[in-house]
C-alpha cells in the first residue's frame, strides 16, 4: 500500500457543519483501516476534544493517533501513551494572559482536562466547553491562577476584529512563541515549534514510516503546514482559499463526503 497514514483536521473537514462525522466518510475510513492504513485526527482542540471522533472510528482498534493543541501533543489512541509533548513556559504564558487583559479576546485556558475562564457567560465559551465535552471553571484572574505549563491559550474574538487583533497579540509575543488563527473567531498563542506539519513529521518518527506515504486532509490556515509535510496535501472544497493554494489537490467539501471522494481515487490509484 503506498499510503500508510490519514492525517485530518476535525471541523470544516471530517466533520460536516452539523459536527457529524457522514455515514459515507466514516465507511470509506474504516475500510482504510481495515486495509492496515491508520488514522490520525490533528486538530487545535484539546485531547478530550477528540475523544468522540476517535471513538465513532474505532481508532483504539486500530493504532490511530490523536495529534492535539495543532501538534503539541502526540498520543497513541490504543494506549493513552504521550508521543510527543511541547508547551510554552509557565511565566512566558503569564505575561501573555496578562497582555491579553487589555484586548477585547475573551481567554479559555486548559490543562488538557478542563477549561478555565474569567466569565462563562464569555464569547464562544460555551461552545468551546461543549464542542470538547470538557468542564469549565470560572476564577478571578487567569495569571494569577496559572500553575501549569499550558500548550496553547485560546481566544475567541469578533471576527470582525480578528486580524488586527492577532497582529497586535503576534507584536507583543517573545520569538518563541507565535499567534495564528484557528476559526472564523478563534486565535490560539503557542510555541512557535508547534505546527501541524511538525506533528506530521513527529508521528512519522514514533510510527516508522515517511511523510510521503501520508495524505492529509485541511481546510484552515492552520492546516497549511500539515498539507505541506504529507505526500499528498488535500484541501476541501469548503476551505480557504491559501490553503486550497498550499495544497496538491482539492476535492469536495466537508458536507459532500470530501474525504470519502479523495480516498476512493488516491486509494484506488494506490
Amino acid at each position: 500500500m503506498k499510503y500508510r497514514l490519514i492525517a485530518m483536521d476535525l471541523d470544516g473537514t471530517l466533520n460536516n457543519d452539523e459536527k457529524k462525522i457522514t455515514p459515507r466518510t466514516r465507511d470509506a475510513l474504516m475500510a482504510a483501516q481495515a486495509a492496515g492504513i491508520r488514522l490520525a485526527l490533528a486538530s487545535a482542540r484539546p485531547s478530550p476534544g477528540l475523544y468522540k471522533e476517535r471513538d465513532a472510528l474505532r481508532m483504539q482498534e486500530h493504532r490511530g493517533v490523536l495529534m492535539s493543541y495543532n501538534g503539541g501533543r502526540i498520543v497513541d489512541a490504543a494506549t493513552g501513551e504521550t508521543l510527543f509533548e511541547t508547551s510554552m513556559p509557565m511565566e512566558a504564558a503569564r505575561e501573555v494572559l496578562r497582555a491579553l487583559e487589555k484586548l477585547p479576546v475573551t481567554p479559555i485556558l486548559d490543562d488538557g482536562k478542563q477549561f478555565y475562564v474569567t466569565d462563562r457567560k464569555g464569547y464562544k465559551v460555551d461552545y468551546e466547553c461543549r464542542n470538547n465535552g470538557m468542564i469549565c471553571d470560572e476564577v478571578a484572574n487567569l495569571a494569577d491562577f496559572l500553575h501549569f505549563a499550558p500548550v496553547k491559550i485560546l481566544m475567541s474574538v469578533d471576527p470582525a476584529q480578528i486580524a488586527a487583533v492577532q497582529r497586535e497579540i503576534a507584536a507583543l509575543l517573545p520569538d518563541d512563541l507565535t499567534v495564528v488563527q484557528t476559526a472564523a473567531f478563534y486565535l490560539e498563542v503557542i510555541p512557535r515549534a508547534i505546527n501541524k506539519g511538525q506533528g506530521i513529521l513527529d508521528i512519522c518518527r514514533a510510527l516508522d514510516m515517511q511523510p510521503e506515504e501520508v495524505v492529509a486532509f485541511g481546510d484552515a490556515e492552520n492546516d497549511i503546514p500539515m498539507l505541506r509535510a504529507a505526500g499528498v496535501g488535500v484541501a476541501m472544497g469548503n476551505a480557504d482559499p491559501a490553503v486550497k493554494a498550499a495544497a496538491d489537490m482539492v476535492t469536495l467539501s466537508n458536507n459532500e463526503d470530501g474525504i470519502a471522494y479523495a480516498l476512493e481515487k488516491l486509494l484506488a490509484e494506490a
